[in-house]
């Protein structure tokens, strides 16, 4: 019997931690000045417009980023059904893709309501593997 440890959901946590990166590469292309790496934090910080809005969502990204990552691995921890588990850590994904979305996009209501519904996601995966 051969078994793959790495599963979907295991690739979504990948995928939710390369997001922050994203949005950071996103707030700075094509407008950060070289020879302004050195401080790059300062200078994002300086932004406005949409480029703030992909810094903000790059921070929101890194405050979700432990739930999700801890409830995909209890969810594996409590021998969740894997189907379920997959299509629920990939929803979240699709979630997190539209909440950058609509924050880079200033839609402030719906970013909000996606922001509550990944976080209901984020409980069903945790709950997931309770019996």
């Amino acid at each position: 019997m051969s078994s793959n440890p790495f599963t979907l959901a295991y690739g979504c946590v990948l995928v939710a931690a390369l997001l922050p990166m994203f949005c950071a590469i996103l707030a700075k292309a094509g407008a950060m000045p070289s020879g302004r790496n050195h401080d790059p934090r300062a200078w994002l910080a300086a932004q406005t417009g949409w480029r703030a809005r992909a810094n903000a969502a790059q921070a929101n990204s890194f405050e979700g980023l432990p739930f999700f990552i801890g409830a995909v691995i209890i969810a594996h921890q409590l021998g969740a059904p894997q189907a379920r588990l997959d299509l629920l850590a990939c929803t979240f994904i699709v979630l997190r893709l539209a909440y950058i979305a609509l924050y880079v996009g200033d839609k402030a209501t719906a970013r909000s309501l996606v922001w509550g519904l990944g976080l209901l996601v984020n409980i069903a995966i945790m709950l997931l593997g309770w019996r």
